[in-house]
């Protein structure tokens, strides 16, 4: 699979990384789990992206793939207390979270911790930055992170504290494309695109049940890219390939419980970038039809 420099950082990094929600909140096995990534990391894949809040997620990899650590990347996030005592965002809480991450997925450090989605005043505050950076020095973590979108992200992005950027970028979600993604390449930060192919949110044809895609399904209607009537395995590939193509992302996070599905997806990525034209009339649709109150979904 396709390696991408991140950023200024030492990873190349696979152009396809593992989103590590489903396997969490789907209460899958770790024997499922171990067969889910072990054929990821087979087909090339080589990050794995979980968080403190996606139930037994980091647990289920410590346990899977402790033993194919140094084959992948290892990304977490933090900052929701998900069952630790204080309150979010509190220093103490972050840095004890921060611990029960790296036990839970049996490593003595990931090699970027992100903070999951804070709004920009906390970051202004810096306690919760300060927190990432003493973990940076003690060895527990390589590279820190920011994980979100809009006027915070914005806000990480310019601050020149991180290391790392994970945003939403999609067919229906394009403001980072503009607003962020550009500023992080001109600094050099390592680049994440979250919800890549917009959660399949028009696959089936109705509202789905999930209301986590059900804004990209609203949009999606409005947008009405001739791709999206294609069937689910051609229109998936578009969208996954448009998210591949923005300049400055260098790996996608897509998220699944399938087996067998990253060797459908490597399939895709090797296919390389859309054409120019493919790209840019996704891009004049967005432009054309996006409200204003299209901004990136956390």
């Amino acid at each position: 699979m396709e390696t991408r420099r991140f950023g200024n950082t030492d990873m190349n990094v696979s152009v396809l990384g593992f989103g590590g929600a489903e396997i969490g909140f789907q209460n899958r096995s770790v024997d499922h789990v171990r067969r889910l990534l072990s054929n990821a990391l087979d087909a090339g894949l080589n990050v794995i992206d979980t968080a403190e809040c996606y139930a037994d997620s980091e647990s289920l990899i410590g346990e899977a793939v402790a033993d194919r650590r140094q084959e992948f990347y290892l990304f977490t996030k933090c900052g929701h207390a998900a069952g630790m005592d204080g309150a979010d965002w509190d220093p103490n809480m972050l840095s004890a979270q921060i611990d029960r991450s790296l036990r839970r997925l049996r490593t003595d450090t990931v090699d970027v911790i992100h903070l999951h989605s804070c709004s920009e005043e906390i970051l202004r505050r810096g306690d919760v930055i300060t927190v990432l950076q003493k973990a940076k020095e003690a060895g527990k973590t390589r590279y820190i992170g920011y994980s979100g979108d809009g006027r915070a992200a914005l806000w990480a992005v310019e601050s020149g504290l991180f290391d790392s950027l994970e945003t939403s970028v999609n067919i229906a979600d394009q403001e980072a494309i503009d607003l962020t993604i550009p500023k992080a390449l001109e600094r050099g930060m390592g680049v994440i695109a979250k919800r890549p192919i917009a959660n399949a949110a028009w696959i089936g044809g109705q509202l789905p049940d999930n209301e986590y895609a059900r804004p990209y399904w609203h949009r999606l209607q409005a947008l009405n890219y001739d791709f999206l009537t294609w069937d689910a395995k051609a229109s998936i590939t578009e969208a996954l390939r448009f998210t591949l193509s923005v300049s400055g992302v260098h790996t996608a996070i897509v998220g699944t419980a399938k087996p067998d599905r990253y060797r459908e997806n490597a399939e895709i990525a090797a296919r390389g970038p859309l054409a120019p034209e493919a790209y840019q009339a996704i891009r004049s649709r967005w432009q054309a039809t996006a409200k204003p109150d299209w901004v990136g979904l956390t």
